[in-house]
């Protein structure tokens, strides 16, 4: 039995090149849970998870339940450092996207900055009654004490320097509702589509996606022209775009032209492929 497990052992070059491979997944992609690291890497997942445990015990990544987030909390900038930058743009943006706030609505509030935004303009001329689902913390706290509207933060990893709630909790628990619009952000737009930083929010943004009705991306000048390391959306799966980017930014980045909301314009985005009926809605 002994030289069977001897014969067995995988040599420790091989074990520390698969472990260099994990670190250097989790540091390209953020997040990544366990599954999809076994599936990656051809492993079982009591060996992920011992790899996982030693790239820990040498600070090459964090552990969270269910997966690996590396240093997105600490590396990608803070959302006080964020809410600094482009504030005028943010402003314009979210006083547009407010007017399609209307009494009766369900909606999701993304976690970025010009979402918490958006969240201001409501604040400032609220409607009701509305319900607001949202991951982002600063907003459910601006918003949960005005009266007749109702605010449901996802489950959820909470990243302090982030205030968002993130991971696979948060994806499930997206499940349990149907919005009318999803209001997101993202990192950048060009002719291919809608980008953003991280797989982890990436994923989150798909599941609201697939849960509303219409779904208006509202991003500032600064990120029309520029992409991110993953595509949220290309054009033909986009609702609209609500930009503060003058038209000749909007055409150099080569941006179809139908996909640009007027902000001028109270006029919703168009009606999307799959009806509200049609989506299966849990009651809480």
């Amino acid at each position: 039995m002994r030289i069977l497990t001897a014969l067995m052992r995988v040599p420790l070059h091989v074990v520390e090149a698969r472990r260099e491979k994990l670190a250097a997944l989790i540091d390209r992609h953020r997040y990544l849970p366990v599954s999809e690291l076994c599936r990656r890497l051809g492993v079982s997942e009591a060996t992920a998870r011992r790899d996982l445990a030693a790239l820990v015990s040498r600070n090459k990544v964090k552990r969270t339940r269910g997966g690996a987030l590396a240093e997105f909390n600490e590396r990608f900038p803070s959302f006080n450092e964020r809410q600094k930058g482009a504030s005028r743009s943010k402003a314009i943006i979210a006083c547009a996207a407010a007017r399609w706030m209307l009494p009766g609505g369900v909606y999701f509030l993304d976690s970025g900055t010009t979402i918490f935004a958006l969240a201001e303009a409501f604040h400032a001329q609220p409607v009701s009654p509305v319900t607001i689902v949202t991951s982002n913390i600063p907003v459910g706290e601006l918003l949960s004490a005005l009266p007749g509207v109702s605010v449901f933060q996802l489950a959820g990893q909470l990243l302090h320097r982030q205030s968002a709630l993130v991971g696979e909790a948060a994806c499930r628990s997206l499940e349990f509702w149907s919005f009318d619009i999803a209001f997101l952000s993202a990192e950048g737009a060009d002719e291919e589509g809608i980008w953003n930083t991280q797989e982890i929010i990436v994923r989150q943004q798909r599941a609201a996606i697939e849960r509303s009705r219409r779904v208006v991306y509202c991003l500032d000048r600064g990120k029309i022209g520029s992409r991110a390391p993953f595509l949220l959306m290309p054009w033909d799966g986009v609702d609209g775009l609500l930009t503060d980017a003058p038209a000749s930014k909007v055409a150099s980045a080569e941006i179809p032209p139908s996909r640009v909301l007027d902000r001028a314009s109270a006029q919703l985005p168009p009606d999307p492929r799959v009806s509200r009926a049609q989506l299966p809605v849990h009651f809480l």
